[in-house]
């Protein structure tokens, strides 16, 4: 079960990092989204193929967006400062449809473009939004899953102190649950 919710801090969601921001997504975003989305390496462990029309990255903002007026809170777009470009998206989202058994319980998500792996936006971002999520939200748990073969998501969510708990069947593989509890965050 959720904490209290106090959505009021979510208004204007906009998260910095020594090198990022993260912020909502806006319509603008629709061309890097795509980008991002129609990558077959990116999407090698999402369970879905990669998009294949510009149009399907504009209903994906779109659904994002109406997840900030529904819940208060959704996945954020990353923009690396030194480029002023989306490189990715990160952040919490809450759960609405039962993954693992589990619905209504905030979730760390991630993903980049290729050319921004291996240089810690990943760990930068989330950092960021489990901040947020355990000073602001108040949560006192935060879950996250990642394909059982994505080696470097199961790395980063190991390496933020998330506990695997569990693993259960997709389509396209088995997928590990973490979780992490507010007192164990570092």
């Amino acid at each position: 079960m959720l904490p209290f919710l106090d959505f009021s801090n979510t208004k204007n969601m906009y998260l910095e990092t020594q090198r990022l921001i993260l912020r909502k997504f806006e319509a603008t975003d629709v061309e890097r989204m795509f980008l991002l989305d129609s990558n077959p390496e990116v999407m090698k462990y999402i369970g879905i193929p990669p998009l294949t029309d510009i149009s399907e990255s504009k209903k994906v903002i779109e659904m994002i967006q109406q997840q900030y007026l529904d819940n208060g809170i959704g996945r954020l777009a990353v923009i690396e400062k030194k480029s002023g470009l989306l490189i990715g998206w990160s952040g919490l989202k809450l759960l609405t449809q039962e993954i693992n058994g589990y619905n209504n319980v905030y979730d760390l998500g991630y993903r980049f473009l290729p050319e921004s792996w291996g240089k810690g936006y990943a760990m930068e971002s989330a950092k960021a939004s489990l901040d947020f999520g355990f000073n602001d939200l108040k949560a006192d748990t935060i879950y996250a899953h990642a394909h059982s073969e994505n080696e470097g998501s199961n790395h980063i969510l190991k390496k933020l102190g998330f506990t695997q708990t569990g693993e259960f069947t997709e389509p396209d593989g088995i997928c590990f649950w973490y979780e992490l509890k507010h007192e164990n965050y570092i």
